[in-house]
């Protein structure tokens, strides 16, 4: 089956395939963070589907070359720079430094490259990419200084969006990083210095300054990816203006040889709780609000990977109890898979029934996690049974114990290396055993239920406790 993914631009379904001549590989583009603060949940819903695709492609046999940016000067990092009252790349550096740890923590596979803006080659790169748009006449240089883009000479203006620009004031020009999408008008490619941005400027053809923030991304995904992107991912709050503004730029400064990008693709924004979130509404949160409250990354990924990119995501605690539950049940099912199989080398692992591919086949559809997850724990209840029952061989253990490392390949929901407990774990768990001998079992169970709460799962088998890490 053909992998699948709906097209913003065509606003349809399409099946993703290489361009003549490249073989298996695809490039893909993903919108990165501004290093102004710390990502926060809705940022990371957004990378967490962008590494979904990634995996999926790859379990597909695409060779998959990703670049993500990291937006470190623009009108946020900026302002934050000036009231802190130091260098920019001092400002922003504990805030790049943040996310890729945070990444880590939600197991994100890591880019091919990851420019800054404000990388030499990557000023050049928009300086080379302006002046070609100058001399073509689609950029001037206005009273202020600074050089905009002139929407009038791109008749594709809009395509994305699908916005219309019937009725708009032609001339009017923005030269803010954040204006809203109803402003549709010609939009700053180069800003002049001003006294706000104190140290932060750049020399250029046209004086002193900085890039805008959209001739950032599109000079340094072309520049690093060609011309013809395949697929270029983001939030649907990315589309206009930001991309529609990109197609504009890469598709007049080009050559004309085909469209900026191929494949466009937007997840949808995520609620907390039913509500937007906000740091007034106190629902706004970061990684690290909800590891400082006992939930783990592998927790978090899965509650932000269980809803279809394209559906409205209502992030709420009572989500993430559940996320914690559904992985005990796999690692307690992937146990007794473990001890199923044994020691002893089989000749050949039997492979799982053939109905287990439609854990792949669904994600081939516009990455159907429900349709995905559902024949996932399917899986589980079928085999779980069949141990129950005596009936499943070590062949047919090591069979799904297979199967289920290339389901891990794509959603990285895999356990985490076994670490010592922490001390507090040890004595709750020092304290079951005592209570389960003088068959205290309600005692037992708060015991239980407050490791829970810690993050570890216990497990009585026959061997004694085992205790693992949720």
């Amino acid at each position: 089956m053909p992998v699948q993914i709906h097209n913003t631009l065509t606003r349809s379904l399409e099946e993703i395939f290489p361009r003549a001549g490249e073989g298996r590989s695809l490039s893909l583009y993903t919108c990165g963070p501004t290093v102004y603060a710390h990502a926060h949940i809705g940022n990371f819903r957004a990378y967490v589907f962008e590494d979904l695709l990634q995996r999926h492609l790859r379990e597909r046999g695409f060779d998959v070359r990703r670049v993500m940016n990291l937006t470190d000067v623009d009108d946020k990092t900026i302002r934050g720079a000036v009231a802190s009252g130091i260098p920019l790349s001092d400002y922003t550096r504990p805030f790049k430094d943040a996310f890729f740890e945070d990444a880590g923590t939600l197991r994100l596979l890591p880019a091919e490259a990851y420019p800054a803006a404000t990388d030499p080659e990557q000023i050049a790169r928009m300086i080379a990419m302006i002046g070609t748009l100058m001399e073509r006449g689609h950029a001037y240089q206005a009273e202020d200084g600074s050089v905009y883009f002139r929407i009038a000479s791109f008749p594709g203006y809009g395509k994305l969006a699908r916005v219309d620009l019937e009725g708009q004031r032609p001339g009017q020009r923005v030269a803010s990083d954040e204006y809203e999408k109803e402003a549709v008008a010609d939009f700053a490619l180069w800003k002049a210095w001003v006294p706000e941005d104190g140290s932060v400027g750049w020399e250029s053809p046209w004086g002193k300054g900085r890039p805008g923030w959209h001739i950032e991304c599109s000079a340094m995904a072309t520049g690093l990816l060609g011309e013809t992107i395949d697929i270029h991912c983001g939030g649907v709050d990315n589309i206009f203006p930001h991309h529609e503004a990109e197609i504009a730029q890469c598709e007049c400064a080009g050559h004309g040889a085909g469209p900026f990008v191929r494949y466009w693709m937007h997840c949808a924004h995520l609620m907390v709780e039913g509500s937007k979130m906000a740091k007034s509404a106190g629902n706004f949160f970061t990684l690290r609000d909800l590891l400082e409250k006992g939930w783990t990354g592998r927790e978090v990924r899965y509650a932000l990977i269980t809803t279809h990119y394209r559906g409205s995501l209502n992030f709420t605690f009572d989500g993430l109890a559940a996320a914690r539950t559904a992985l005990g049940r796999l690692d307690a099912w992937r146990e007794r898979l473990i001890e199923s199989a044994g020691s002893e080398p089989e000749p050949v692992a039997e492979a799982p029934d053939a109905a287990t591919e439609g854990f792949f086949e669904a994600l081939d559809d516009d990455l159907n996690i429900s349709g995905a997850l559902a024949v996932l724990f399917e899986t589980l209840r079928e085999s779980n049974r069949s141990l129950d029952e005596g009936v499943l061989t070590p062949a047919q253990a090591k069979g799904l114990l297979h199967w289920l490392s290339r389901v891990d390949g794509v959603l990285a929901l895999e356990p985490d290396a076994a670490s010592a407990l922490p001390a507090e774990v040890e004595v709750l768990v020092a304290s079951r055993v005592s209570a389960r001998a003088a068959k205290e079992w309600k005692k037992s169970d708060e015991l239980r239920d407050q490791i829970a709460a810690l993050g570890w799962i216990v497990k009585d088998t026959k061997d004694g406790q085992k205790v693992s890490k949720s």
